[in-house]
């Protein structure tokens, strides 16, 4: 990554924002630290992600923290990753209200503990107001997941009769895919390297951008979330056209 801080022309901010934060366990590996060591230094990075995206100008920035694959992973990393947010949304709620953020939390949270149930529900209410930028948490969350549990929906209003199969379409399903009725997503970055999207926002990444970056998630930071923001406003969107 350059030095040099980079400047964002707030006329061509994306309004949505998404990141895949990938790269916690290496991090962790490479300085002989076990995994939770690297998924404490990704939380950090995600408290200085957010500041930039709320500096730059961003309306939403998704996160994309835990997956519906991520319960293969070892018991007791999940462990260590629950009482982790657990601790984050007790923590950042009163930084997120200081900064007039509010978060939501998107995903199939019925898997979590009722607990960690009962401290998103808290921290998402106690931000409920704020009228900057918004902060959702994709966690337990899978894309397939996302369109599956929103056909759910229409197919539940076809069978009450409310809707004819004919009613059904792209506009109506995407009423009920997480994150509906908030800005359309711009933007989407991974990092660590890897270049695939790991069945995230199948559905809200039809026309966003990518970008790729080889830093390692604990090492994010403002510097590298500008660069991707000067890296995003190169590029000409044609949404199919020419």
């Amino acid at each position: 990554m350059s030095n040099q801080m980079l400047v964002v022309d707030g006329q061509s901010v994306p309004a949505h924002v998404a990141i895949i934060m990938d790269g916690n366990n290496r991090w962790a590996k490479k300085k002989h630290l076990p995994s939770i060591a690297g998924h404490r230094a990704g939380a950090a990075a995600v408290r200085k992600t957010v500041e930039s995206a709320a500096r730059s100008g961003v309306k939403v920035l998704t996160l994309f923290a835990f997956s519906s694959e991520n319960w293969r992973r070892p018991q007791a990393e999940i462990d260590g990753l629950m009482a982790l947010f657990m601790r984050s949304l007790k923590k950042e709620a009163k930084r997120l209200n200081e900064h007039s953020i509010r978060l939501v939390v998107v995903g199939d949270k019925s898997g979590f503990s009722k607990s960690l149930q009962e401290q998103i529900a808290l921290a998402e209410e106690a931000t409920a107001t704020n009228q900057g930028m918004v902060l959702a948490i994709a966690a337990n969350y899978g894309g397939r997941w996302d369109i599956a549990q929103a056909a759910q929906v229409l197919a539940q209003q076809v069978a009450a009769g409310e809707l004819l199969p004919d009613d059904i379409t792209e506009e109506r399903l995407g009423q009920h895919v997480c994150l509906a009725g908030l800005p359309e997503l711009d933007l989407i970055i991974r990092t660590s390297g890897e270049e695939r999207v790991s069945n995230f926002l199948l559905w809200q990444l039809a026309y966003a951008e990518f970008i790729f970056m080889p830093v390692l998630w604990p090492d994010f930071d403002g510097e590298c979330f500008n660069e991707a923001l000067s890296i995003y406003q190169q590029r000409q969107r044609r949404y199919g056209g020419r």
